[in-house]
């Protein structure tokens, strides 16, 4: 047996997956769980046979051994744990429908937790998309633990990623099939999943499966909802590995970048039943006449008009449509004298606009300036519903879009409008997500300004508060130079309005300014990397070859002076000529150069500019006749010459690096595009691959089935032939008995009578010579009703009803009527009594008890006795039977 394991751990993973022996498959399964467990990456060659065969993950979680089974899950789990995104995509579709239909319904422990363990790493490194729509199925399975299993499965999930990672607008349209299950587990189950659908819904969920659920199951939940209603907003526990990546590239960025990570999941419980609801069609239920009621003369017609429209528009989610007509007419009902018209309309426009959101954009302009208009209305019925239209359209749009009308409405004569709008801006500027320009931040700041100028105190309190909210959204600091001019009361109101402001908005400039900062000196090295690289082809020149060498520290000098005239040429051509002097003068020429050169480099640099620029040119021409074999590096005509040269060059090589520099961005920006190609590509390729593979099993899958079907109809077209056979071969017999001789009255069966009769008919008719043929025929008769059952069944049904409850009791024992009579025609040459012997061990249970008179069934019982009897009789008496 040791030898037997060791040629199995010869073979390869794959093979010993499939293996037929469990042990060689659990063994299999632990070896491929700790070389995931140590593998350095990724991409490691360890992954990719399963990355190729999918299929043996398939295999592994439907082991039939439980042992195997849970080894099988524990190392799917590891191979997602350690693997890539390409771990998840290539094998989901393979494994997440048999953990569901066997793994998380496991009598095993670490079965169940392993194969949840293994849909969570599923949804963590890719979406939850593709999971969640394996899973559901599981919800319809006809065993009720699995659907209880299902179900767990389903809270955990939302429990650890919340409804922002995952989709609950699917789950939530199955809960009420779930809650209408028989089984108590299944509803339990349903139960603690719905209140983790709670903890992050709220009171959104309710519209999708509120109403199709029974009073007391809604009476239990409400219960279940109150437990949990003064808990904090539910965090994600678990982040996908996209958010992995965000977390740990956010401490190089700051601190702030770990808060914004961390905000993520708390924003996933503000979803709303917008979010979750379906659009609906109402442009359909709008009376036709809405128009014509909105523009009748009667208060009470247009009320009605707006009333109805009102019980139309209240529905979760609109379907886009073309509202324009019906929002000119609310439009129109602003200006109505009738506050209940005016109150309806608002609270229709405030419908339309949260049931379109971002649809109803294109109408803004429409309804906006009436509705501001008609914040004159003193009531606060009528201010409430203006205001709250208000809102709904700021909602749909920005506040780029409706701070110009504001900006107008503010300095309107109209005191009650202007604190309308003012109201109105304060709560735009509480809600806004998007921080506003420094223009618009302008424009509020001085509006707001204005405000403080007021003289009612509302008005001024307005202001401040205004000024505070926008210093909480851009910082006490940005705020400061809009100040200006402000006393210090002033400054004190703003500043309590500052810290008792709540915004959503956050304005995140400053995070981005580091950037440039640290591309500065990037772009410092690339211009002194220009000039090493300017100087070497000067230096390359044979005649200033020797001279650069000994004076390591004049090539960097002279790189900061050759890059500085670039605005005029004189300055360089100074610049070298000093050069050249000052660096042969201290290590060659000393004795015998001018003592004044050490003293003019000393001086002022106007001074020896003009001095040196003539006596370089006296000494240059007349040393160079006298002294040309002792100094054969004359540097100052030659540099006079090749500095002109190297001006060009480094004009040539300044614009040869920037069209390189230039060149290697558009290479950078190629590069980086074709990466995002190869990336997508890959992704298609991925999919298309994992496609394939599921069309190829798809089609074995038919192949299979088609097979099986042709093995079907060839058994079935064998079946249907015997029984053709038996059918002819009955209709024959049948055509035989029908052709005999018709029996001769009595009061017996007429089917069996009728056999006899016509067993006697062909005595008659063959004779005595003739007997034995007889009597062959009626055994192979015999024979062919023992071989097909059904025949000698409907024969016995066939019968009288006395003969056919004879047959039906005597079954099982041997004094039925019928049976006797086969006994007495097998046994002719055998025994002359063998008839009265039957009808003599015939017990009284195979007679036929009939609910009537017991005594008449057993007279016609006896009848029948006597008259087989008297057959027998008379059979024997025409074959000239005679006993041994």
């Amino acid at each position: 047996m040791a030898d037997a394991e060791e040629d199995f751990s010869s073979l390869p993973l794959p093979d010993r997956f499939t293996h037929k022996v469990w042990k060689v498959r659990k063994a299999a399964y632990e070896d491929a769980a700790k070389q995931f467990s140590v593998s350095p990456s990724e991409d490691d060659p360890c992954f990719r046979p399963f990355i190729n065969d999918p299929s043996l993950w398939k295999g592994a979680v439907l082991d039939s051994n439980v042992a195997a089974q849970q080894e099988g899950v524990t190392a799917l789990s590891a191979f997602l744990k350690y693997g890539g995104r390409d771990c998840c995509t290539r094998t989901r579709g393979h494994a997440i429908t048999p953990i569901v239909e066997k793994c998380l319904s496991s009598t095993r422990a670490a079965t169940k937790q392993n194969a949840i363990e293994a849909l969570l790493l599923y949804i963590e490194l890719d979406t939850s998309g593709p999971v969640i729509e394996e899973m559901l199925p599981g919800l319809s399975n006809k065993v009720p633990k699995n659907v209880a299993a299902t179900l767990n499965a389903l809270t955990q999930v939302f429990h650890n990623y919340g409804c922002k990672i995952v989709d609950p607008k699917p789950v939530l349209k199955c809960l009420p099939k779930v809650f209408g299950a028989a089984d108590k587990n299944i509803r339990a189950e349903a139960t603690n999943l719905t209140v983790e659908l709670y903890r992050w819904l709220r009171e959104a969920m309710k519209p999708m499966f509120w109403g199709e659920l029974k009073s007391t199951q809604q009476t239990d939940l409400e219960a279940q909802f109150e437990k949990i209603k003064a808990e904090p907003p539910p965090k994600q526990e678990r982040l996908l590995r996209s958010q992995q990546a965000a977390r740990e590239a956010a401490p190089a960025g700051g601190d702030e970048g770990e808060e914004d990570v961390d905000d993520g999941p708390e924003e996933a419980g503000e979803m709303d039943a917008f979010d979750l609801a379906e659009p609906q069609d109402v442009l359909s239920k709008v009376p036709s006449n809405f128009s014509e009621q909105l523009a009748s003369s009667k208060w009470k017609d247009r009320k009605e008009a707006v009333e109805g429209l009102y019980k139309v528009l209240d529905v979760p989610r609109i379907k886009d449509g073309d509202f324009g007509e019906i929002n000119r007419g609310l439009a129109k009902c602003m200006k109505d004298a009738n506050v209940a018209v005016v109150t309806q309309a608002a609270q229709c426009i405030e419908l339309l606009a949260k049931g379109l959101r971002t649809n109803y954009a294109k109408y803004r302009a429409t309804v906006m300036q009436p509705i501001m208009d008609r914040l004159k209305e003193k009531k606060a019925t009528v201010a409430d519903a203006l205001g709250g239209a208000l809102d709904a359209v700021f909602m749909a749009t920005s506040l780029s879009d409706c701070l110009e009308d504001v900006i107008a409405y503010l300095g309107n004569k109209n005191p009650q409008v202007k604190e309308g709008t003012m109201k109105f801006l304060i709560r735009c500027l509480r809600t806004t997500r998007d921080v506003p320009g420094k223009q618009e931040i302008t424009t509020i700041c001085e509006s707001g300004k204005k405000l403080l100028a007021e003289s009612s105190p509302a008005l001024r309190d307005g202001g401040a508060e205004i000024l505070g909210t926008v210093m909480k959204i851009i910082g006490e600091r940005a705020m400061t130079p809009y100040l200006e001019g402000l006393d210090d009361i002033r400054k004190t109101k703003v500043k309590e309005f500052f810290e008792a402001a709540e915004v959503k908005a956050k304005d995140k400039p400053k995070p981005k300014p580091p950037a440039p900062k640290a591309a500065a000196p990037v772009a410092k090295k690339v211009l002194g990397g220009k000039k090493p690289v300017a100087r070497k082809p000067a230096a390359t020149a044979p005649a200033t070859a020797p001279p650069a060498e000994p004076a390591p520290a004049a090539p960097k000098a002279a790189a900061g002076k050759v890059g500085m005239p670039k605005p005029s040429g004189l300055g360089g051509l100074k610049a070298p000529q000093k050069r050249a002097l000052g660096a042969p003068a201290s290590p060659r020429r000393a004795p015998g150069g001018p003592p004044v050169m050490p003293g003019e480099d000393d001086a002022p640099p106007p001074q020896p500019k003009a001095g040196l620029t003539r006596g370089l040119a006296g000494r240059s021409l007349a040393k160079p006749a006298s002294a040309a074999p002792q100094m054969p590096p004359d540097s100052p005509p030659p540099q006079s010459g090749l500095t002109a040269v190297e001006r060009a060059e480094l004009d040539e090589l300044r614009a040869a690096n920037e069209r390189l520099t230039r060149q290697v961005d558009d290479m950078r920006q190629e590069r980086s595009k074709f990466m995002t190609e190869i990336q997508e590509l890959k992704n298609q390729n991925a999919g298309l691959i994992e496609d394939h593979t599921r069309d190829v099993l798809s089609i074995k899958a038919k192949e299979t089935q088609l097979v099986r079907a042709r093995s079907d109809a060839e058994a079935t077209e064998q079946v249907n032939e015997r029984l053709r056979r038996e059918l002819e071969r009955l209709k024959r017999a049948l055509s035989r008995a029908e052709g005999l001789g018709a029996p001769p009255g009595g009061s017996g069966s007429p089917r069996l009578t009728s056999p006899t009769l016509d067993e006697a008919g062909i005595y008659r008719d063959s004779g005595a010579a003739s007997s034995n043929r007889h009597r062959m025929s009626f055994t192979s008769t015999q024979s062919e009703e023992k071989e097909n059952g059904e025949l000698l069944h409907a024969r016995t049904k066939a019968l009288s009803p006395e003969l056919r409850y004879a047959g039906s009791a005597a079954s099982s024992g041997r004094g039925s009527p019928a049976r006797g009579f086969r006994s007495a025609q097998s046994n002719l040459d055998d025994h002359s009594e063998s008839g009265s012997a039957m009808s003599r061990e015939r017990p009284g249970s195979s007679l036929p008890q009939p609910s009537g008179n017991g005594q008449e069934s057993w007279k016609r019982a006896a009848e029948v006795t006597s008259q087989l009897k008297a057959r027998i009789e008379q059979m024997k008496a025409k074959q000239g039977y005679s006993r041994p």
